[in-house]
């Protein structure tokens, strides 16, 4: 009760209440149950609660199952995205560089990036994960700007270079691109696993002479 007037409270104030679930796949059916509770909380016109489920690929597997059906009735959206095309890779790069006090600089190069768009299949989190490494790596060297050798030491030390790279999606089409990108998220776990414990718990930088 004390939910539902907080909630009529907002509403009364013009505001729009959101719950953001992330990661919403490794919720269990019995916490996904009471988040469809959650969506009865409403007035004779509106509802007072607008509620996002943001999860990966096993969240859309997930809400298919018998016993979620209700849940699933009461998605009013859905939308999935897609991995970076080389381009967005490009841009995403710059811009994240650009929030971060790059200023202009050139510290990957147009070869580079495109070395990070090969391995990471577009994926955003493993864009960031080579990005982040070359840049530790490089930084031990003393290399500006980073050179694509440097990403692809840092793709083998993650095993990445275990998935065969594949063409960008201008060139494949979206369905083969996105098929690609959701094996490769699923193998990714088990590669970073394979490498900690290879790497007797120190960073792939420390490793490397």
């Amino acid at each position: 009760m004390r939910l539902n007037q907080w909630l009529l409270d907002r509403y009364r104030a013009g505001e729009t209440t959101v719950l953001i679930v992330d990661e919403a796949q490794n919720l269990t059916h019995a916490v996904l149950e009471e988040i469809r509770l959650l969506t009865n909380l409403e007035t004779s016109t509106e509802k007072l609660l607008q509620i996002v489920l943001s999860g990966q690929q096993e969240l859309e597997e997930k809400l298919k199952l018998p016993q979620l059906r209700q849940l699933r009735q009461r998605i009013m959206l859905r939308c999935k995205t897609s991995p970076l095309t080389k381009e967005q890779t490009h841009d995403y790069i710059a811009e994240r560089l650009r929030i971060a006090g790059a200023c202009g600089e050139l510290i990957f190069s147009p070869q580079t990036v495109d070395t990070i768009h090969l391995y990471s299949l577009g994926i955003p989190r493993v864009v960031n994960l080579l990005c982040e490494h070359s840049l530790i790596n490089a930084y031990a060297e003393h290399q500006r700007p980073i050179s694509p050798k440097i990403v692809e030491e840092v793709a083998h030390e993650f095993q990445l270079d275990q998935v065969e790279p594949t063409a960008p999606a201008e060139s494949t089409g979206m369905e083969s691109d996105v098929y690609d990108s959701e094996r490769f998220i699923q193998n990714l776990g088990q590669a970073l696993s394979r490498f900690r414990m290879g790497s007797s718990g120190t960073t792939p930088s420390r490793g490397r002479k």
